[in-house]
């Protein structure tokens, strides 16, 4: 017996890995090569393809898909109906394959409802994209992103309350009291350590 639980109108293919405490939703399809860590959560309706790894207590709101070459670290939140790519030119017939590009959200990044992921984006730690935001390219550590296309407009503590930072760049979570610095385009937390992804 299976130490995860799956609702049973889902399907999970043989050859897919589920970790210890993880729950699958309504309407599910987990295809072979899927690797999931343990405690996660996937909503309704979620697919999750081959050639994909989440790690462990990533949840994953309703009408998802995973597509495969996309990695999502430990704690990310993929709000409902939010998009990953996985070609940047598709044809219905043209094959490609060939052409997949790797899309990583790194430990802690949040993603919101209907936000647009272009594969070949790495979203940095903690950071926290916006409902309907469309992103490419490399989202900074705790950056928050909105808009189409997405650009920074402020930062996020690891524990999800907005940052206000001083003339000189530092700031004060005021709910967890982590300690941030800005360093140009960059936000670091300086206290406590970020813990590992």
């Amino acid at each position: 017996m299976p130490d995860y639980f799956a609702h049973e109108s889902c399907y999970i293919d043989d050859g897919a890995t589920i970790g210890a405490g993880t729950k699958i939703w309504h309407f599910c399809h987990i295809m072979p090569g899927a690797v999931i860590g343990e405690r996660c959560n996937l909503g309704q309706n979620v697919v999750v393809m081959n050639g994909t790894r989440l790690g462990d207590n990533v949840k994953v709101q309703n009408n998802v898909s995973i597509y495969e070459g996309v990695t999502l670290e430990n704690d990310v939140f993929c709000g409902p109906s939010c998009v990953f790519t996985n070609v940047t030119n598709p044809r219905s017939h043209v094959p490609r394959r060939s052409e997949y590009r790797p899309t990583l959200v790194r430990h802690g990044a949040s993603i919101g409802a209907n936000a647009t992921i272009i594969c070949g984006a790495t979203l940095g730690e903690f950071c926290f994209i916006g409902a309907g935001a469309v992103v490419r390219g490399v989202v900074p550590a705790f950056a928050v992103m909105v808009g189409v296309p997405a650009r920074r407009v402020g930062w996020m503590c690891q524990c999800g309350v907005r940052l206000q930072l001083s003339v000189d760049g530092s700031g004060v979570c005021d709910a967890c009291g982590a300690r941030y610095q800005e360093d140009g385009v960059l936000l670091r937390q300086i206290d406590p350590p970020v813990r590992g992804g």
